[in-house]
């Protein structure tokens, strides 16, 4: 077999990237205050800052826009987007939204109330503000290996049930009232959940009757993770979409950002198989989204997501996203750079902390190596950690996000070569000071400066 990853795809249509000087990055930084978030995308050569919504849809994707029925009840693209979906995730009730965090928004705040206790592998940053705006507490509970970036356990991103067993013991059941999955953890580096470990959360929840609810983002990512590590060997024999489909019989619902592995470029879901939540679910949909069948979407969209969650769990492709992910941690790795292991699914995860041991946490370093990044070559990348997550960030991580179907293997090696110019440097890179904050989700509106301009101010 071929060793070169070659892109399951031709390309039928391009979009022209713009180079710029490094003076002039300098000057756009400094304008943006030092937040990569707040830079315009034109003036970003290769964009890494998310793989959310940013991927490439393919020619099935187009033609099927076209069919896109745009009435506002009763849409037959809405008939066509419940059908997919419920072929793969199985559940009986399928509402739309704009987006993921519009589930997660009416999700916690139909299922949760102040003093409630929410655990999970590891919320994400949006995941841990709708738990939190609502007075609950987000609890993360991965396992001890995934708080250690370079542990190359196959299943990271496996929650410690011991441990909810303990939380669910200490704070009572009546304070939980859901469990949630994160697959893949992406907080955690994008590291997997295994199917074994599934089953494990699932009998908890059975046990204490607490529904468990999976963070689907990136199931098909997941799903094929299993089909490789699995220590049952049953799993190499089956396809993506079956293993999938396990998974999710495990649960009773799920939140869902289309963005990503429903490789489409807006768009989401919440389903249930309760009916009660989801009579709740669906009024606050109408309140806050639009009608039941459209949910802030339109029927052209709806015929995007129908297609695309099939086709992120085609097995080609698949093996081409893991791989071409791979290659570029790998790649950084064997030259020293140090990185979450093994690289994950949709990214990879440098460690900020051990990249910039000389910048303490509370000056953010993954935001200053970000930078650095931006100003030597032009990339953008995002920050997972103490800025996104407050004091409560286990570690710094920067990640490194990589859009579905969008860049070739010759932008990976351009991204590599300037990490490593930038690894060749790093003593020189300093920290930064915030100097404005936004309540909730502070790292998108985040405004900093460099540590040594502050402290100069001071003098």
């Amino acid at each position: 077999m071929a060793r070169t990853i070659i892109e399951p795809f031709r390309i039928k249509s391009v979009e022209p990237i713009r180079w710029t000087t490094r003076t002039q990055r300098e000057q756009l930084l400094r304008a943006a205050h030092y937040n990569l978030f707040l830079l315009p995308a034109d003036d970003v050569l290769i964009d890494l800052l998310t793989d959310s919504g940013t991927g490439a849809m393919s020619t099935h994707q187009w033609a099927a826009i076209m069919e896109g029925d745009e009435s506002y009840a009763g849409s037959r693209s809405f008939d066509q987007f419940r059908e997919s979906v419920q072929d793969i995730f199985g559940y009986q009730h399928v509402i739309p939204t704009h987006q993921g965090r519009a589930a997660e928004r009416i999700l916690f705040s139909v299922m949760c109330k102040k003093g409630d206790v929410v655990p999970n592998n590891t919320h994400f940053d949006t995941t841990r503000a709708n738990v939190e705006f609502v007075g609950a507490e987000a609890v993360d509970l991965v396992i001890p290996e995934g708080r250690q970036p370079s542990s190359r356990h196959p299943f990271k991103g496996n929650m410690d049930v011991g441990a909810l067993e303990s939380l669910i013991d200490k704070v009572g059941r009546e304070r939980v009232p859901l469990v949630m999955l994160t697959v893949t953890n992406n907080s955690g580096g994008g590291q997997p959940v295994s199917m074994e470990n599934v089953k494990a959360v699932t009998a908890v929840c059975r046990r204490h009757s607490i529904p468990l609810y999976f963070d689907a983002c990136r199931f098909a990512e997941n799903s094929y993770f299993i089909k490789l590590r699995e220590p049952n060997e049953s799993y190499r024999s089956k396809s993506p979409k079956q293993i999938a489909q396990e998974m999710f019989s495990y649960g009773d619902g799920c939140t869902m950002s289309a963005k990503k592995d429903g490789m489409a470029n807006i768009g989401g879901f919440l389903c249930t198989n309760n009916d009660s939540l989801a009579e709740q679910e669906k009024n606050l949909l109408i309140l806050t989204e639009g009608y039941t069948t459209y949910g802030g979407l339109a029927g052209r969209d709806l015929e995007a997501i129908a297609v695309g969650v099939q086709e992120a769990l085609h097995e080609d492709y698949l093996q081409y996203r893991i791989a071409s992910t791979a290659y570029l941690g790998n790649h950084i790795s064997e030259q020293g750079v140090p990185i979450v292991q093994p690289p994950g699914g949709h990214a990879v995860y440098i460690d900020a902390r051990a990249f910039l041991p000389h910048i303490r946490a509370e000056h953010f370093p993954a935001v200053a190596l970000a930078n650095e990044l931006y100003l030597q070559g032009g990339i953008r990348s995002v920050e997972i950690g103490t800025l996104m997550f407050g004091a409560s960030a286990k570690m710094d991580l920067l990640r490194l996000a990589i859009p579905r179907r969008v860049y070739t293997q010759s932008h990976i090696d351009y991204v590599v070569e300037i990490i490593l110019e930038v690894w060749q440097s790093r003593e020189k890179i300093r920290g930064l000071n915030l100097t404005y904050e936004a309540p909730f989700l502070r790292h998108f509106t985040a405004r900093l400066e460099p540590a040594e301009v502050a402290a100069s101010a001071r003098r």
